[in-house]
């Protein structure tokens, strides 16, 4: 088992290395009839890229629900409009399907979120900031993990845009792509280096 992570990173650190986008094929649904077909492609697949978002709550009490799944394969990310194209019967079965691993970083609350949407019982799901601990790496945040897996920055100014906006923007995209696809691929360097 390779140990040559450092165990944390400080921000200070992380100021120099370049910045990464995820910049590859991006598929967006907003159309519940786009599901399926997108659901049987990533079906193929042993192990897949795994994160939601959800409309920020500024005032106290409020909450929103999850209206973007994105689901991410080596050579493309789905990105989910759930807020317009529904929560399906296949998208659940595919995160309760236990052939496939879905490789996420802090994910009880993003599978807890969905499951208010709709029924269904997790399955291989893989927490890096848990399967990250085996080589001794400390830090929890997609951020940080990835700085020490692949030394790049990860730009987090989107993360409290509007979600449910009628158009999401560019920038919103890249972001929401980077994360499922960031996720995917420090797992598959993790296991290399196993």
């Amino acid at each position: 088992m390779n140990s040559d992570y450092k165990q944390t990173i400080s921000s200070e650190e992380i100021i120099n290395f370049p910045v990464f986008v995820y910049k590859e094929e991006v598929v967006l649904i907003e159309d519940a009839s786009k599901v399926d077909e997108a659901v049987n492609f990533l079906t193929s697949y042993s192990c897949i890229g795994f994160d939601t978002e959800t409309r920020p709550a500024f005032r106290k009490g409020e909450h929103h629900k999850v209206c973007l799944l994105q689901l991410a394969v080596q050579e493309r990310v789905y990105l989910f409009r759930l807020n317009k194209c529904g929560f399906s019967h296949s998208l659940r079965n595919l995160l309760a399907n236990e052939k496939i691993k879905k490789i996420g970083v802090g994910i009880r609350d993003d599978v807890k979120a969905l499951q208010q949407l709709g029924p269904f019982i997790p399955q291989a799901f893989i927490d890096l900031q848990i399967f990250a601990e085996q080589f001794g790496i400390k830090e929890k945040s997609f951020s940080k993990l990835m700085a020490i897996i692949f030394q790049v920055k990860i730009s987090k100014r989107q993360r409290t845009s509007n979600w449910e906006a009628l158009q999401l923007t560019e920038s919103q995209i890249r972001y929401a792509a980077t994360d499922a696809w960031g996720a995917l691929k420090m797992y598959m360097q993790l296991k290399k280096d196993n």
